[in-house]
C-alpha cells in the first residue's frame, strides 16, 4: 500500500514496469474524483522516456479504476463498496500533437475505465478459477491415490482374515481337541500341567483370533445382528454355568440377580448378547482374586440416565441392564476412557499383570451400540473393585405372556452320557491333522471310524454298515451338495439303510 506499480506497452514495445510512490498528490487527485482529470505531462505517472526539447508533450489523462473482488459484488451497493481499492489508468496523446481531449472523450474515458474494472474482475476470478481447478486435480489425485491405498489395505486384510479364518483357527483347534483328548490319558503331574498350560494358552489364541475376526467384521460393517426368539432368564443361568468352574478354581462366589419384572421370552441376538455378558464377566473373574462377584438384571426405566444416552421404551421393545459388580483390581479414574479401546494398557499393575484388557471389550461395545444400547464403567480406583453396566434394546416377545399362562413344552433333553460304542461312522476330510482330531473324538465315544480324504473315496467306501457320514464343507471347488445326492442315489433301494450325514465346518 505504500508503492504504485505502474506497466505499459507502447508500439509492441517490451513491457516496462517502475514504481511510484502512491502519496503523489496527483495520485490522491486522480483517486479523489470518478471523473477522468487531466494531469501534468511531466508527473512521475506519466513519464515513458526522455524527449528531446523540440518535441512539445501530447495531453494526458488520468482515471481510477475500481478494482472489483467477488466479495464486493453486491448489487444494491455497487460501485460504492468496491472503491477501497484501485488501479489508475493514464492515457497520452502522441507527443507534438495538435490533438486536445475533448469533453465527450473524457466521458468516453470514464466508461472505459469501468469497462477495464469488470475486465479486471473477470480476469481475477478466471485466475481464482484455475487456482481452484489445479487445487481440485490435486486433491483429487490425492483421493484417487488415497482410494488405491485403502483397496490395496482392504484386499490385504481380507486375505489375511481369510488365511487366519482357516488356516490358524483349523490347527488352533485341532491343538484344543487333542490335548483334551491326552488330558483324558494318563500323565505324570508334570505331563499334566504342561497339557493344561498347552490347553489354556491354546483356548485363549483361539479366543483373539474369533475377536479379531468378529472386530473386523464389525468394523467394515458386514456383521449383522442375527435377531430371534430366546430364553431370557436361560441365557443368564448359562453364562453362569460357563463362568462358574473359572470361579470355583478362583474361590469366586457368583450371586445372579433377575429382577421380577424381567420378561422370560425377548426378541434379539441371543449369540452377541451372551458374548457381551460372557466378555464382562469373564473380565471381572479374571481380574479378582478374592472377594465375589454379583451379576444384576432388570428392566431400564424410562428415567434412567447414563452419560448422554436416553431410554425411551415403547410397547414393542425395552431396555435390558446388566450390571456385573467385582471386588477385584479396580480402574484408575483417569484410564476409564480408554478401557473399550483395542488392546488397551492401562497403567494399573493388575491389568498388565492378567494380559491387558485385549479385544474384549471393544468388541462388547461395539455389539452393545449394534444393539443400540450403551456400555460404562465406574470405578472408585485401583484395589476397590469395579461395576460394568450395559443397556441393550431387545424386542418383547409374544411368547412371554404365553408361558405365563399355558408354558412352553420343553425339547427332551440329550442324555449327558449317550451310549455310542460299536457306532460304525465315517469321516471325509481333505485336512490329515482335522481328520485325526475329529476320529480322535469320535474314538474316546466308542466309535468305529473309518476316515477318508477325498468325495471320490468317501463315494466308494461308504455302506450300509456306516449309520454316520461326517462330511467337510470346506473344500475348494468342490460341491458338497451333489455329492451327498450322490450318496443318497446309493442307498436309494435301502433307504431304512441310508447313513446320516452331518457337514462339518
Amino acid at each position: 500500500g505504500l508503492r504504485l506499480q505502474l506497466s505499459y506497452t507502447l508500439r509492441h514495445q517490451h513491457p516496462v514496469e517502475y514504481t511510484v510512490p502512491i502519496q503523489l498528490p496527483v495520485i490522491n487527485q486522480v483517486f479523489g474524483t470518478s471523473r477522468a482529470v487531466k494531469i501534468s505531462p511531466n508527473s512521475p505517472v506519466a513519464r515513458l522516456r526522455p524527449v528531446s526539447g523540440k518535441y512539445m508533450l501530447g495531453e494526458v489523462v488520468a482515471v481510477r479504476v475500481p478494482l472489483l473482488h467477488l466479495s464486493n459484488f453486491q448489487i444494491n451497493d455497487w460501485p460504492e463498496l468496491s472503491t477501497k481499492r484501485y488501479a489508475l489508468m493514464v492515457l497520452m496523446l502522441p507527443s507534438d500533437s495538435a490533438r486536445q481531449w475533448h469533453v465527450h472523450e473524457l466521458e468516453l474515458v470514464e466508461v472505459v475505465a469501468d469497462q477495464v474494472a469488470v475486465a479486471l474482475s473477470h480476469a481475477a476470478i478466471l485466475e481464482e478459477s484455475m487456482r481452484a481447478r489445479d487445487l481440485l486435480m490435486e486433491q483429487n489425485v490425492a483421493l484417487d491415490l488415497a482410494r488405491r491405498e485403502a483397496e490395496t489395505a482392504i484386499r490385504a486384510r481380507n486375505d489375511f482374515l481369510a488365511v487366519m479364518n482357516h488356516e490358524m483357527r483349523t490347527p488352533m483347534h485341532a491343538i484344543i481337541a487333542l490335548s483334551s483328548l491326552l488330558q483324558e490319558t494318563e500323565l505324570t503331574p508334570e505331563q499334566r500341567l504342561m497339557v493344561e498350560t498347552i490347553l489354556k494358552s491354546s483356548n485363549l489364541l483361539a479366543t483373539l483370533m474369533n475377536d479379531v475376526l468378529d472386530l473386523s467384521r464389525l468394523e467394515d460393517g458386514s456383521l449383522q445382528l442375527e435377531l430371534g426368539t430366546f430364553n431370557l432368564h436361560t441365557l443368564f443361568r448359562e453364562v453362569l454355568n460357563l463362568i462358574k468352574p473359572i470361579a470355583v478354581v478362583k474361590k469366586l462366589p457368583i450371586t445372579l440377580n433377575l429382577a421380577p419384572d424381567l420378561p422370560e421370552f425377548v426378541v434379539g441376538d441371543e449369540k452377541r448378547l451372551m458374548q457381551i455378558i460372557l466378555n464382562i464377566v469373564g473380565n471381572a473373574v479374571k481380574f479378582s482374586k478374592q472377594g465375589s462377584i454379583s451379576v444384576t438384571a432388570l428392566v431400564t426405566k424410562s428415567d434412567t440416565r447414563a452419560a448422554d444416552f436416553f431410554v425411551v421404551p415403547t410397547g414393542s421393545h425395552f431396555y435390558l441392564r446388566v450390571k456385573v459388580k467385582d471386588s477385584g483390581a479396580g480402574i484408575n479414574p483417569q484410564d476409564i476412557p480408554k478401557i473399550f479401546t483395542k488392546f488397551a494398557q492401562t497403567q494399573s499393575l493388575a491389568t498388565r499383570s492378567s494380559g491387558g484388557s485385549g479385544l474384549g471389550l471393544a468388541i462388547s461395545k461395539r455389539f452393545v451400540n449394534l444393539m443400540e444400547g450403551n456400555i460404562w464403567i465406574e470405578s472408585d480406583g485401583l484395589g476397590k473393585g469395579c461395576t460394568a453396566i450395559f443397556d441393550v434394546k431387545l424386542g418383547i416377545s409374544e411368547r412371554s405372556n404365553e408361558s405365563k399362562q399355558s408354558g412352553i413344552p420343553k425339547v427332551p433333553a440329550i442324555p449327558r452320557h449317550s451310549n455310542f460304542t460299536g457306532l460304525k461312522v465315517l469321516v471325509m476330510d481333505e485336512n490329515g491333522v482335522s481328520r485325526m482330531v475329529t476320529k480322535g473324538l469320535l474314538v474316546h465315544l466308542g466309535c468305529e471310524v473309518t476316515t477318508v480324504s477325498s468325495n471320490e473315496e468317501c463315494l466308494r467306501v461308504v455302506s450300509h454298515e456306516h449309520k454316520v457320514v461326517f462330511m467337510d464343507v470346506c473344500i475348494p471347488g468342490v460341491e458338497n451338495y451333489q455329492i451327498s445326492l450322490r450318496i443318497h442315489e446309493k442307498f436309494t433301494k435301502q433307504r431304512h439303510q441310508r447313513p446320516l450325514l452331518v457337514a462339518l465346518s
